[in-house]
């Protein structure tokens, strides 16, 4: 096992940027330096920490640029539109001890350090209720559920003064909430030129909300056709969502479907290993149930980040609840039927988020390991799932698996469903935000163009409100496709998917902006 880089080595500017960013610190990049420590998301504290960005020009242009695109993101995140007033996901996001789950670090060390982060939970409620006088109840209704979830789950052996502390604060939280969820503004709207600056600034790109969503129609137009002739083969004259949504009904039982990501997980990075689709195929990554507190998520990737040893990374499923009824089980388990779990097997794992993670652990600056886009991070992980089925991922999984009921169909269904679901929270996000569409509305129209129905298509709608950039995983999949047709353009003969992927991963996970320094030193 490696040891784990020196914190030390981050300069006064890199530093600055990650005191504002802890919880990403810790969990993306691995800095447990940051473990125990909450940031001061007060009015005061903002403008202070603010004022603290910039410094000294980098010796790399790129990561130069790569800084100066997060600075000028949470300059506009938090000083423009002062997102710290108005969205409570920031603050929850602070108060979350669910990262210390992981076996990172010995049990003991990892305990004291949830118990020195619920002693800070006093403070960072206070300065959430400072700053927090503008939620519209939209937003409020949507995340009251997640706030109450945080105290859930806490492990026994925390001493109960301490409990008792933390609980309190976590209290004054929620009745803060539930009154914003009253009386607190009607819409949720930011508006489009908030919402292009938010999108863009930290991306270091200009945002055309309207070619976007153009786009956005394109890829959805795309996805349909595509489904359609892959449904027809699986079953002749069924219309496409139909006969789609009847796939997804065919799931394995709860206690296999542990059994069968890993199965999943084994074939898609042997595939990818025997592609050569990535630089780096190693490091160890596990499939485990997800840790209680984790259990919002259906599925996720915990990985071991830049500066931590290297310690097994986790692809977390959840289970059923046991406690459900037959139908809420079947609901659930629909997320891993055996056309979906395959994408997201991928996706998750190989060649996407973990084989990512390899990546950043060797990027080349601390700036390119510590600043992570969420836009391209998503974006890779969702560009891998078609990748793969270019590459032939669907023939190799039906020709191992030896199971005539699976066939390379399956895959692409999985893939085109998942795809349709990204990209109609990219349209929704535009739509909610710039006022042209409702929640109802954008319910409606996950209803229409996914395998989402009822309560599914309703919540997902709702995360427009608190989450406007979720059509991050779609924008960055179409940003990196747009890049790899210029590779193939500028390097001609010499362009090949593993030199083209090389080059992207180290810029590590760049703003989309800047993607094209790939092709200057790739």
């Amino acid at each position: 096992m490696s040891s784990p880089r020196r914190n030390d080595e981050l300069s006064p500017r890199l530093r600055a940027l990650a005191d504002l960013m802890p919880g990403e610190m810790r969990e993306g990049a691995g800095m447990h330096d940051y473990d125990g420590r909450v940031c001061d998301l007060s009015p005061a504290g903002v403008e202070a920490a603010l004022a603290r960005l910039g410094g000294d020009p980098l010796d790399d242009p790129h990561d130069e640029a790569h800084t100066a695109a997060f600075e000028e993101g949470l300059r506009v995140e938090l000083g423009e539109l002062e997102l710290h007033r108005s969205n409570p996901l920031h603050h929850l996001g602070l108060l979350d001890v669910s990262g210390y789950d992981r076996p990172y670090a010995p049990e003991a060390d990892r305990a004291r350090a949830r118990e020195a982060h619920l002693a800070q939970w006093p403070r960072a409620v206070d300065n959430a209720l400072a700053a927090m006088d503008r939620v519209p109840a939209p937003v409020a209704r949507s995340l009251i559920g997640a706030a109450r979830g945080l105290a859930d789950g806490l492990p026994q052996g925390i001493p109960e003064d301490l409990r008792e502390t933390a609980l309190a604060a976590h209290t004054r939280l929620i009745a803060h909430l539930e009154k914003a969820a009253v009386h607190g503004p009607a819409s949720a709207a930011l508006g489009a030129d908030a919402l292009a600056r938010l999108m863009g600034a930290g991306e270091a790109a200009e945002v055309d909300l309207e070619d976007l969503a153009a786009r956005a129609d394109a890829e959805r137009d795309r996805l349909r056709d595509r489904l359609a002739a892959s449904v027809s083969r699986l079953a002749p004259g069924r219309g496409a969502m139909e006969a789609a949504r009847e796939l997804t009904r065919q799931y394995p039982d709860a206690e296999e479907v542990l059994d069968s990501a890993r199965r999943w997980t084994e074939l898609a990075s042997a595939f990818t290993a025997e592609r050569g689709l990535v630089p780096f195929d190693d490091g160890e990554c596990l499939v485990d149930v997800s840790p209680p507190s984790q259990r919002w998520a259906t599925a996720m990737m915990a990985w071991s980040g830049p500066w931590e040893a290297d310690t097994p990374s986790f692809y977390y499923i959840t289970p059923p609840d046991p406690s459900w009824g037959e139908e809420e089980t079947g609901e659930w388990l629909e997320m891993f039927s055996h056309t979906t779990l395959p994408a997201i097997s991928v996706h998750e794992v190989a060649p996407g988020h973990f084989s990512h993670s390899r990546a950043l652990r060797r990027a080349p600056s601390p700036a390119r390991r510590a600043l992570q886009s969420m836009a391209f991070a998503e974006g890779w992980a969702h560009y891998a799932e078609e990748m793969c089925l270019e590459e032939g991922f669907g023939e190799y999984a039906a020709e191992r698996l030896g199971d005539p009921s699976w066939t390379a169909d399956h895959y692409e269904v999985g893939v085109w469903l998942e795809a349709l679901i990204r990209v109609t929270r990219l349209s929704v996000a535009i739509g909610v935000h710039t006022g042209a569409m409702t929640v109802e509305e954008a319910a409606a129209r996950f209803s229409e163009d996914t395998p989402l129905q009822g309560p599914a298509a309703l919540s997902e709608a709702q995360r427009a409100t608190f989450d406007p950039t979720y059509g991050r995983y779609t924008w960055g999949k179409l940003e990196i496709l747009r890049l790899r047709e210029e590779a193939r353009t500028r390097w001609g003969d010499g362009f090949g998917t593993a030199r083209f992927h090389a080059a992207l991963l180290d810029l590590g996970s760049p703003p989309l902006g800047l993607i094209g320094t790939a092709l200057e030193r790739g």
